[in-house]
């Protein structure tokens, strides 16, 4: 079989290059760490650089290119590019998410509400990773500020750029949105989180952590406003009065049955608000103050976080948006 000299000449230099290729991988890299400085771009350095930095096959392809291959000049033009798409995305809404909660080795917890922007991500195991790391941060601060807590670095690096990171790789606007503390080192705390979408701390002086999480689980399902009545403030209390006041004398009844009639439905309003007065709903029969005094406990309060609360969610309209598309708009 013949074969003509160009032939030879291309598979000589092929073979070449193929063979001198792991050389000059190898020569660039880092022992146990796996960053090639510099060369061709191949599904090896490609992988690599995922691997390190999260971001997408192709984007990793594109920043190697850039950075003629070279591993840390990519990361660094991936890191750019994923400030500036996280610059883009935090205007868009995020309205789903989690509630994590953090609890420290003093007693002390933490809530956190973690934002996204669809349900599908909310559920994404690298998004929930990133929620427990932030309440993980959160518990072992002594701040409450959310912006001193995205300063806190976790593994050497700030939440801050995690969550840039995060926003690069995923496509969502990501935001750490609140936290809410409870316990002071000399109380109880226990809290109760519903798939994920509501959590509850309950802070009790004396009980027990099961008493506080079963009292956190019927917040939950309840929803009281306040724990106890010296909780409602003054304003809350009066306008409820001027109301049932105003309601009762438009009945005609005499001023004097007015103010029993009143005084009736404050105690009523107060025990249907405030938790303690709230009929315990795993045992009917009894209050949830009367289960503290069965434990010996006393309530000090709680904190109750639900995702997405006071955002307002765009509502797409699909009917006027296959309209503008029929007429070209």
């Amino acid at each position: 079989m013949k074969y003509s000299l160009a032939f030879f000449l291309l598979f000589a230099g092929t073979a070449s290059a193929f063979l001198a290729a792991p050389r000059q991988q190898q020569a660039g890299r880092v022992s146990g760490t796996k960053i090639f400085m510099g060369g061709e771009v191949t599904p090896k350095t490609i992988k690599a650089l995922r691997d390190l930095t999260g971001a997408g096959m192709m984007d990793c392809k594109k920043a190697l290119t850039e950075a003629d291959g070279d591993q840390e000049s990519a990361a660094e033009f991936l890191r750019k590019k994923g400030l500036a798409q996280a610059d883009k995305k935090a205007s868009r809404v995020a309205a789903e998410g989690k509630i994590a909660v953090g609890t420290g080795s003093d007693g002390k917890a933490v809530m956190v509400e973690v934002n996204c922007e669809t349900d599908f991500v909310g559920k994404d195991s690298t998004f929930l990773d990133y929620c427990q790391r932030v309440a993980g941060a959160a518990v072992a601060m002594e701040s409450r500020s959310v912006e001193d807590l995205m300063n806190q670095e976790v593994d050497g690096v700030s939440l801050e750029t995690t969550r840039q990171t995060l926003v690069s790789k995923i496509g969502e606007n990501i935001q750490v949105r609140r936290m809410e503390p409870r316990g002071d080192g000399s109380t109880t705390v226990g809290g109760y989180v519903h798939m994920g979408t509501i959590g509850v701390l309950v802070e009790l002086e004396g009980g027990s952590e099961e008493l506080c999480t079963n009292i956190a689980m019927h917040v939950t399902a309840m929803n009281p406003p306040f724990a106890t009545a010296d909780d409602v403030p003054a304003e809350v209390l009066e306008n409820e009065k001027r109301i049932l006041t105003e309601q009762a004398l438009e009945s005609g009844k005499p001023e004097a049955i007015v103010e029993k009639m009143v005084e009736g439905r404050i105690r009523k309003f107060l025990e249907e608000k405030c938790l303690v007065s709230q009929n315990y709903v795993k045992e009917n029969d009894m209050t949830i103050q009367q289960l503290l005094d069965k434990n010996d406990a006393k309530m000090v309060g709680f904190s109750r976080l639900v995702v997405g609360e006071g955002i307002e969610k765009k509502v797409d309209d699909f009917a006027a948006e296959v309209a503008s598309m029929a007429a070209g708009k």
